[in-house]
């Protein structure tokens, strides 16, 4: 299963037929009709919510939808982080809502990184039920009222802790497909490296929709921004506005910060560490290659990979080839390496990594961050949020 998914992935962003080897050419017909197949689907779902056959459902609180076109790796979860933290240090409390697809990886990652902020995540396919048991549980405010604002700031700072957990705004991570629930604002979430592959619809490529899908969209983010060229930057921005004139575009990174051991993930260790090593890359991630160009950056002596398909799940076998690999670069470098893992492979199984021992298993811990490009700042993709949600921000806690 694991070799199929792999060569899906592989067709998906080949840009031309002819390096396909023949294993991978003898899908195209299935993946074809898969597709076809797919986008009548994805028609008829679209068509029977445009006509109001099916309800889209409305929550007494600002909505905000992450999403993206294409399958993972686009970086939702760092933004839906992101903007939770941005509401959260003004004061108002966020629920996220997401599906727990995958394990609960992503999941579990927020909890940890949103622990000690007024964050609330809830979990389930059906977002809008989940959001009315938040809101029957916790209260909800209006945050577009002045009135809150006064409200907010006495009893925040006073004595009714109750009032600072009521929640002010949704935010919704991988939504872009969920249209059975009404946003506010949609932003979209785009890899700057792998862009859209071979522009086809799942399962032949790796669309979700089309990309005139786009026009739905508020934002555009550039993912990964800091791998890419200007010039290409600069494609990409051409070609998104070809699609929605008025849509407002930021680009982002992910920014290294520090490593943790696994067993220890309390001590952080710097960066550094990693200097004159040789690293084994192993991650189940939408896209590996971020992260693999991110750790050549590190100035380690060499740097191999092993790569599994999202969200997969790591078992014995899997162990045994890592060890494998490790064994490999020891005999070849005649010194140990060490693994080095993203923050979303440790969440997904703490546990089975330990079975590396007496490798070094560390788990490389970044944070997103808007790039002042082209007009895009952290503080204008505040103003952004402000102006399309119609907000008055409070003073920053």
């Amino acid at each position: 299963m694991e070799k199929l998914r792999s060569a899906v992935n592989e067709i998906a962003y080949a840009h031309t037929l002819s390096h396909l080897t023949l294993f991978h050419r003898s899908l195209l017909p299935f993946l074809s009709i898969s597709s076809t197949l797919y986008k009548l689907v994805l028609s008829l779902r679209r068509s029977l919510y445009q006509h109001r056959f099916f309800q889209v459902q409305r929550l007494p609180v600002r909505v905000i939808s992450v999403g993206n076109l294409s399958w993972g790796g686009n970086g939702k979860t760092p933004m839906v982080e992101f903007i939770a933290l941005c509401f959260s240090r003004y004061g108002i409390s966020p629920l996220v809502l997401s599906r727990g697809y995958g394990g609960g990886d992503e999941v579990n990652m927020l909890r940890r990184h949103l622990l000690g902020t007024p964050t609330k995540i809830g979990v389930g396919a059906n977002r809008a039920a989940v959001a009315r048991q938040f809101i029957q549980k916790y209260g909800y405010i209006d945050i577009c009222k002045t009135s809150w604002h006064e409200k907010q700031y006495l009893e925040q700072k006073v004595h009714d802790c109750l009032d600072s957990e009521k929640i002010g705004v949704v935010v919704l991570d991988d939504a872009m497909q969920h249209w059975s629930l009404w946003r506010d604002l949609d932003i979209v979430m785009v890899n700057g490296l792998t862009l859209w592959g071979n522009l086809q619809l799942l399962p032949r490529g790796p669309l979700r929709e089309p990309l005139t899908a786009l026009r739905r969209a508020d934002a555009v983010v550039i993912h990964h921004a800091d791998l890419v060229s200007e010039h290409t930057l600069k494609d990409i921005e051409s070609m998104i506005l070809r699609i929605k004139r008025s849509v407002s575009i930021f680009f982002t990174k992910m920014d290294p910060t520090y490593l943790f051991e696994v067993g220890t993930i309390n001590a952080k260790i710097p960066l550094t560490a990693l200097h004159e090593t040789t690293i084994l890359c192993v991650s189940a991630i939408g896209s590996a290659e971020p992260f693999v160009k991110q750790i050549q950056k590190m100035r380690a002596l060499y740097v191999d990979r092993i790569d599994f398909s999202d969200h997969h799940i790591f078992h014995a076998k899997d162990i045994e080839i890592i060890r494998a690999k490790l064994r490999e670069l020891e005999e070849k470098f005649g010194s140990k390496p060490v693994v080095v893992i993203t923050e979303k492979d440790y969440d997904r199984d703490p546990e089975i990594l330990k079975q590396l021992y007496p490798f070094r298993v560390f788990v490389l811990c970044s944070v997103l961050k808007i790039l002042p490009y082209s007009g895009s700042t952290e503080d204008s993709f505040k103003k952004f949020l402000k102006d399309h949600l119609k907000l008055e921000w409070p003073p920053a806690h």
